[in-house]
């Protein structure tokens, strides 16, 4: 017999392992336009590698030139700053914070308009 159903507790409910309950993550709409800038600035040259990393505060999405250096560009989604800032920052490759916003697309701008210029090139 099975020993879920010895204790009367049958249909116990248990969090998957992998993911903590009270961690932030992108949604699918803003992960796609998250890769979707992503896969053009591989096309162009600019960015080789990411990194995504998801916390309690904050998630994070880090694109890199080289894998063995520093985030050329940081994005990052912190809800507790939804009311005040904007809950998403971009961020440059020294940690200058070069825009924030309530709106992911007028955050991602900045580096929309350098794929414009290496695509001019």
């Amino acid at each position: 017999m099975n020993s879920a159903f010895q204790g009367g507790v049958a249909g116990q409910v248990v969090a998957f392992p992998g993911r903590n309950a009270g961690q932030v993550g992108f949604d699918r709409e803003e992960l796609q336009r998250i890769l979707d800038l992503y896969g053009r600035m591989v096309a162009a040259g600019q960015w080789r590698d990411y990194a995504m990393d998801f916390e309690r505060h904050a998630a994070t999405f880090s694109a890199f030139r080289r894998a063995a250096e520093r985030p050329q560009a940081r994005i990052e989604k912190r809800p507790s700053l939804r009311n005040k800032q904007g809950m998403y920052t971009l961020y440059g490759e020294h940690g200058q914070v070069l825009k924030r916003g309530s709106e992911l697309a007028n955050v991602l701008a900045p580096m929309e308009r350098r794929l414009v210029k290496a695509v001019d090139d």
